[in-house]
């Protein structure tokens, strides 16, 4: 099992210490982080890297759930490739 971590924020100018601070005191082994907005989960490659990534037993940490779906439908999604998954 491994407690692997994502963090965005919407653009180049913004910082990701925060988010990362918090993910780090979360025992977070690894981080996948980018600065990019967009509509669609499927269009943050970070993201996407982070779930083919996870394993079953495993658990995904973001500090907030807007950080990682923009939408109900996009959280959806996520949820039940993880929940298929067996990631936590």
């Amino acid at each position: 099992m491994q407690v692997i971590g994502y963090a965005r924020v919407s653009s180049s100018g913004q910082a990701l210490d925060v988010q990362l601070d918090k993910l780090a005191r979360a025992g977070c082994a690894k981080v996948y982080r980018e600065k990019r907005s967009a509509r669609q989960a499927e269009n943050h490659p970070a993201l996407q890297a982070a779930l083919e990534y996870l394993r079953e037993g495993d658990v995904l940490v973001v500090s907030r759930l807007d950080r990682m779906a923009r939408s109900v439908l996009d959280l959806a999604k996520i949820s039940e490739l993880l929940k298929r998954k067996g990631v936590s």
